[in-house]
């Protein structure tokens, strides 16, 4: 498959569903949720995430929300909301990010909120969005990137079928101001 030049043209599905979990775009209304999951999980996401700092107020979530579900249908990025199946709970966010379309290739992101961690949530949404991208979005290249020191990120990029691929020594600044290690995980189409 060639590069696609008008992504914003392209359909495909905006939810999926896999074993436990609905994974789909933001929708308006979804702040509250989300929020109550970020500040379950705060001192879990600080250490990693600079949105995290300061813990956004429910409507600076909600309008982040609005702003990624209009980027979802613009196509710059596919961010995406986690939900758990049985009981409609928030699990988490992930999406495809720093998408270049004329590979195509992007990068997942993700976290899951502390109730829910270490119960392979983020692992099957990994697998299912890694799967939704080759499918239906033709990647020929989807990256992980994370902390060299976020132990628990790099599991999952290892769990979900992801090769470590590089090592950006000195990449990034933590939330901490301290210089950090990048890892580059990496799959490709089977």
């Amino acid at each position: 498959m060639a590069g696609i030049e008008t992504p914003i043209l392209l359909d495909f599905p905006d939810s999926f569903e896999t074993e436990r979990l609905i994974i789909r775009a933001p929708h308006p209304g979804d702040g509250p949720a989300v929020n109550r999951g970020i500040h379950e999980s705060i001192n879990e996401l600080q250490p990693w995430t600079p949105w995290a700092n300061p813990e956004p107020a429910v409507e600076d979530t909600e309008l982040h929300l609005r702003g990624a579900a209009a980027r979802f249908i613009q196509r710059v990025s596919l961010p995406l909301v986690l939900w758990r199946k049985t009981d409609g709970m928030f699990v988490g966010r992930s999406g495809l990010h720093n998408i270049d379309w004329s590979v195509p290739c992007m990068e997942i992101g993700y976290w899951v909120r502390t109730c829910l961690s270490g119960q392979g949530y983020v692992t099957e949404a990994v697998l299912g969005i890694t799967d939704f991208a080759f499918k239906h979005l033709g990647a020929q290249r989807i990256e992980i990137r994370c902390d060299s020191l976020n132990t628990r990120s790099t599991a999952v990029a290892e769990r979900a079928g992801y090769t470590l691929e590089a090592r950006f020594h000195h990449h990034v600044r933590a939330t901490d101001g301290s210089l950090r290690d990048t890892l580059i995980y990496v799959r490709f189409p089977e």
